[in-house]
């Protein structure tokens, strides 16, 4: 069997830990509310900054949408927000994304802001401007800092301010200087406002690939409690080769478990009379194919291989849809996944066989696993199922973003 499909060992001592000294039914129940826990896990993120400084445009593409979709914010120059504006990850609904009233006013007053756009409710704060930050930026994270709330720069539309600084000059820098330099000049100026150690985030919004969209990425995903850094990675949009691989990990982790649930459902549903020794009809009859599809959905979406993720990633970098589509092996990643199709994919390659195989290697951790008859070896089919379109979802979504981005590793 493929090394890739053998339970690792830290999955399978984590198994042992849920497993050791508890009743069966008492462990599966905790491995349930586990899987529970991390969907439902809230994340509400705010973005603030000056009228026209980008905030809504960045809300969509965090989120993986275009400025004209029916979910969108609404982008402007012209400040279109009054009041927080939440918008819900399309598929993470507990992640929001809040658009803040803009500051800079001459009235403006930080700790008055803060209080009226409900401060507490926020994990972190985003503090974006087009130019250099001002007063107004620095009055703020001051007020951030004083409430124990953590805060990040962007300086937005940074391709824009780097064709501003060739203007007229026939020996400019090359890009990496003038990054630099405004890079510098953002911190400076930060810190002479009283700022010690400013995280300063140079993006563009039309150029997501490019620039510190990876690095305000994974410096959010790092500085975040542990039990909210799964769903914020599972909601960030596929630009990046190290997203794709930190996803596949993160859902990795993952399939134990849901072996696990499968199993059970099995075991507790099995029906005197019927072959034990195959797991298939089992799957199909008490609806742990369906438990199947909705998590390969969730790979689905999580690597952009929806019909949506695939149109914007389209539109954002000028490729042609049909062409992104061709580079996609998977018949799942492209058919309408159904229990029909997945229940072919086990006959087809004969999963339940090697499943008696992983579940035989598994039961050396956790015995019970082997008393459960079909359910055992549910436990194993399910765990090479998940784990085989897993992967080679993985591969189509690199596939596509070399397609989309040929240049970007």
């Amino acid at each position: 069997m493929d090394s890739q499909f053998l339970v690792p060992e830290n999955q399978l001592q984590e198994m042992k830990n849920f497993f050791e000294n508890k009743d069966f039914a008492e462990a599966v129940e905790s491995v349930k509310r586990c899987l529970e826990d991390i969907d439902q896990v809230p994340l509400n993120v705010a973005v603030t900054g000056e009228s026209g400084s980008g905030k809504s445009t960045f809300i969509n593409v965090i989120r993986g949408l275009g400025d004209e979709e029916d979910d969108s914010a609404k982008t402007g120059v012209v400040e279109t927000t009054m009041v927080p504006s939440p918008y819900l990850h399309p598929h993470h609904r507990n992640v929001k994304y809040w658009d803040l009233p803009g500051i800079g006013s001459p009235e403006f007053q930080p700790m008055d802001y803060l209080q009226m756009v409900k401060f507490h409710q926020y994990d972190f704060f985003l503090i974006i401007t087009t130019e250099r930050f001002r007063e107004c930026h620095i009055l703020l994270a001051r007020a951030i800092k004083s409430m124990g709330k953590k805060f990040y720069f962007l300086r937005s539309k940074i391709d824009s301010a780097l064709k501003g600084c060739r203007r007229g000059r026939t020996n400019c820098c090359k890009d990496e200087d003038l990054l630099k330099k405004i890079h510098e000049d953002c911190v400076n100026g930060l810190r002479a406002g009283g700022i010690e150690n400013p995280r300063v985030f140079l993006i563009s919004s039309l150029e997501p690939e490019k620039y510190d969209f990876y690095l305000i990425q994974k410096t959010l995903e790092d500085e975040l409690p542990s039990h909210k850094r799964h769903i914020f990675l599972l909601s960030q949009p596929i630009f990046f080769h190290q997203a794709l691989e930190k996803k596949r990990k993160a859902f990795v982790a993952q399939i134990w478990k849901w072996a696990i649930m499968s199993a059970m459902n099995v075991a507790t549903s099995q029906r005197p009379g019927v072959n034990s020794m195959s797991c298939v009809p089992y799957l199909s009859a008490n609806g742990d194919l369906t438990l199947m599809v909705n998590v390969l959905e969730e790979y689905k979406k999580a690597f952009g291989l929806d019909t949506r993720s695939l149109m914007i990633l389209s539109d954002t970098f000028g490729k042609d849809l049909e062409d992104l589509r061709s580079v996609i092996g998977t018949m799942t990643a492209l058919e309408e996944i159904t229990p029909e199709l997945v229940f072919n994919h086990l006959k087809s390659y004969g999963l339940t066989d090697m499943g008696r195989i992983v579940t035989a290697c598994v039961n050396q951790y956790v015995p019970q696993i082997g008393t459960l008859a079909s359910g055992g070896i549910a436990f194993g089919t399910t765990y090479l199922t998940l784990n085989s379109f897993l992967s080679a979802m993985a591969e189509d979504a690199s596939r596509v973003l070399r397609m989309a981005l040929p240049t970007s590793d």
